[in-house]
């Protein structure tokens, strides 16, 4: 069940806590070093003094909302998106403003938006500037890529599926596993290479040809390569041209999520679900 939190209450009648703003600088689009210092220990509690308002629920400028919502995706991304800014709000959040046009069509307050295949909801945007803004906790900073971005960097882009959608990719919840490293990229013709090396826990989900979502693009997997703890991947011309992940260096990370189906039977496995149906 999604849980919603609204506040029509004015700013005014509501004291506002004082918390120092982040310190934004203008990197290069993509860089394999963060720039952003974040305490990996930091306390949920400081994050979690959002204050959910609206200052004109019946305009699209400047509205703020905070949900949690399940969603689905399928990992076709939309668009490519721009970081705009992020660091701490002044209601004690870490928020990250985004440009973008496509998602933003037909937007409301609490609808998911995969970001760079981390699935976030959208508690304030902008039409009229292109751009909407997000919440991040600390454990989304500590088990995803996005704590290397800066302004500047380039996201992947997707809204969460609708039932009339077509299903181009596979089924993708936007809950990363974890994260991977790119460890090296080849050519071939036109197309592009590319091996991502990640823990033995996730691995073990990966398999020839089988799918997974590396920065929320659906994938074949090619190879798996138990060794070296990697797998590779290739993205056709097209592709190239519609994702951030050509863009990315060797050695920067990308998000991971793994195929679900996997997960469930591995589980299902370890509960002694066969070894019942056996002796039933």
């Amino acid at each position: 069940m999604a849980i919603s939190c609204f506040s029509l209450t004015s700013f005014s009648k509501i004291p506002k806590p004082t918390f120092p703003r982040a310190s934004i600088l203008t990197p290069p689009a993509i860089s394999p070093k963060p720039h952003l210092k974040f305490n990996p220990i930091f306390k949920p509690s400081t994050l979690s003094l959002f204050l959910p308002i609206q200052k004109n629920p019946k305009t699209h400028l400047r509205t703020r909302f905070e949900s949690h919502i399940c969603c689905l995706f399928t990992g076709i991304v939309e668009e490519v998106g721009e970081i705009k800014q992020l660091g701490i709000a002044e209601d004690g959040g870490f928020d990250m403003r985004i440009a973008a046009k496509t998602v933003l069509e037909g937007v409301n307050l609490g609808d998911s938006i995969a970001v760079n295949g981390t699935c976030l909801t959208v508690a304030e945007f902008d039409t009229q500037l292109s751009e909407f803004t997000v919440g991040l906790a600390p454990e989304t900073l500590r088990k995803t890529s996005l704590i290397e971005l800066g302004p500047g960097s380039l996201v992947n882009l997707e809204r969460a599926v609708q039932p009339t959608s077509r299903m181009g990719g596979h089924f993708v919840q936007g809950h990363v596993d974890g994260t991977g490293e790119i460890v090296s990229k080849e050519p071939e013709g036109d197309s592009l290479w590319i091996k991502v090396k990640t823990g033995k826990e996730l691995l073990k989900y990966i398999v020839p040809k089988g799918f997974i979502a590396v920065d929320g693009t659906s994938l074949t997997v090619v190879d798996v390569f138990d060794d070296e703890e990697c797998f590779n991947f290739m993205l056709v011309a097209y592709t190239q041209e519609k994702v951030v992940i050509p863009l990315k260096n060797v050695g920067q990370k990308v998000n991971l999520e793994v195929d679900i189906l996997g997960k469930y039977v591995e589980r299902l496995l370890s509960s002694g679900f066969v070894d019942s149906i056996k002796s039933s």
